[in-house]
């Protein structure tokens, strides 16, 4: 069975590969994401994860599973998306400084006519930042490609205090939980690492 994940996302192809799925192809989903502009951010994720999974099953063979996902950060119900540019990301982090935010992810799992879409939700705490910290964040250039301005698997870890939740999720896909999803359509991701499959 061909698995497709609708993403170019470095850090998706990754964890899929950590969960002991090796063998699939990446399509781009190509949809256009500020259609969705304005929704709550539970919903936003759910929608847009859907919809990458609807725009690249029109362009595969219909017995593939498609994997779909779509992360935004979120302070007080407020949606925090890519910075624009240097000044922005450092607007958004300095936001984000010694408060506690949340990030979404909403995941997509299809199968022909069969879909399950879920999110998850989980809690990061920054520690208080010194204007030049932030500088010098942003000057490592990892802001500019990450909802909220940061990574966690990258310099950005050194900016958070505390999780409360799915750590993958704040890389953009929630593990745990795609592993549940997918065992709905038959994949047993620890069977897949065992190589038993």
């Amino acid at each position: 069975m061909d698995i497709i994940l609708a993403s170019q996302s470095p850090r998706r192809r990754e964890l899929l590969e950590r969960m002991g799925i090796t063998r699939f192809k990446t399509v781009s989903p190509d949809i256009d994401e500020r259609a969705f502009d304005g929704l709550p951010p539970e919903e936003l994720v759910r929608r847009l994860s859907a919809e990458k999974a609807g725009a690249v099953a029109d362009r595969v063979d219909d017995g593939a599973i498609i994997i779909a996902a779509d992360t935004v950060v979120a302070l007080d119900g407020t949606v925090l998306g890519k910075p624009g540019d240097d000044l922005e990301a450092f607007k958004m982090l300095s936001t984000l400084s010694g408060v506690r935010h949340q990030v979404y992810t909403g995941v997509t799992v299809l199968l022909g006519g069969e879909r399950f879409t879920e999110h998850e939700v989980t809690d990061v705490t920054f520690r208080e930042l010194s204007e030049q910290e932030i500088e010098q964040y942003v000057a490592t250039g990892e802001p500019m490609d990450k909802a909220g301005a940061y990574g966690i698997q990258g310099y950005g870890a050194l900016l958070i205090e505390g999780i409360s939740g799915d750590y993958y999720n704040v890389m953009g896909l929630p593990v745990c939980r795609l592993g549940r999803m997918l065992s709905r359509f038959g994949i047993d991701c620890l069977r897949l690492a065992a190589g038993q499959d």
